[in-house]
């Protein structure tokens, strides 16, 4: 169940098993879920399996177009979890709820624990909109305001501290209402978004041109020129931070699989819990903010129109809406 962990090879797995929980909940999201899961799962023979390649293709245009809606589910994820900081490893369990699959009788019963994650973190998913706020009126504007801009992520910094403390009394609720194989799955699904946060706020390369990276989905938003593309490349990786150690996230991601999966629970005994969730806001937002003041004044005013639209989009996300 949890082969998928560290290997960098399966990422792309972890992108599409999460998929589900971006917000657009979909059949495309929870295609990709089911194939995910499916692919996850651990051999239970020694017996010789036919590769896919061996097998006949029953439909090659529904497959392909399968394929399409998972890459756009996958991406659509990582976009969620480029702009969306606030709620620390608080907001990946919100997230996985989405996806777990329980017994139509505990759905409302997690849809009101959900609910009850959702609300506690408000004050944080809060100040999370005001920074989208500032960055949309500064690409909009063509020149992002420093000031207002550094106000609202210490805000959103200050916020995301005490998320885990407001979300206590949920998550005990959630241990409560899961079984042990759905306490499991949940835990799988957490690591899962942690690994795709990663994937995109920590170990993709500044100025990668990469498909799967960040300019790549900028080019293809704004229809980049190739010379707007250089351009912005080289800026990106011109004196680029060096890489923050996430052992603080880790270690929570760590501590609250073991913690939940245990017969018994208590979210306050969680004390990685603080240190990793101000990571996630922390150094998820310095990585949003240098690339929007980098990439701006390298935009002609149409596309910095349409890219502030877009950011102001990102308010209206399920996880991040009111």
């Amino acid at each position: 169940m949890r082969q998928m962990r560290g290997v960098s090879s399966g990422l792309v797995l972890v992108v599409a098993f999460a998929a589900a929980a971006c917000g657009k909940g979909d059949e495309t999201a929870t295609t990709a879920t089911a194939t995910a899961t499916m692919s996850a799962a651990p051999m239970k023979s020694a017996a010789p399996v036919a590769t896919a390649s061996a097998a006949p293709t029953a439909n090659p245009a529904a497959e392909a177009a399968a394929a399409a809606e998972q890459d756009k589910a996958g991406k659509s994820l990582q976009n969620h979890h480029r702009h969306h900081h606030h709620g620390g490893v608080a907001m990946f369990i919100h997230m996985a709820i989405d996806t777990l699959g329980v017994a139509p009788e505990k759905k409302a019963q997690l849809e009101k624990i959900q609910a009850a994650l959702l609300a506690a973190m408000t004050p944080s998913r809060d100040a999370g909109r005001a920074v989208l706020t500032v960055l949309a009126d500064g690409v909009a504007a063509g020149k992002i305001d420093a000031g207002k801009l550094d106000a609202a992520v210490a805000k959103q910094e200050a916020a995301s501290a005490a998320v885990h403390a407001a979300t206590i009394d949920a998550l005990n609720q959630l241990h409560e209402a899961l079984s042990p194989v759905e306490r499991a799955a949940l835990v799988d699904k957490v690591a899962a978004h942690a690994a795709v946060w990663k994937k995109v706020n920590h170990d993709e390369e500044p100025g990668t041109k990469d498909k799967a990276g960040h300019l790549a989905a900028l080019t293809e938003q704004l229809a980049l020129t190739p010379d707007q593309v250089e351009k912005i490349s080289a800026a990106l990786k011109k004196d680029a931070p060096a890489k923050i150690d996430t052992a603080a996230l880790d270690a929570h991601v760590k501590a609250f699989e073991a913690a939940f999966v245990a017969d018994k629970f208590d979210a306050k005994t969680l004390t990685t819990a603080n240190p990793g969730n101000a990571q996630v806001s922390k150094l998820g937002s310095a990585r949003m903010v240098r690339f929007y003041k980098i990439v701006t004044p390298l935009l002609t005013p149409e596309q910095r129109t349409k890219l502030a639209d877009q950011l102001r989009e990102r308010l209206t996300d399920k996880h991040a809406a009111k």
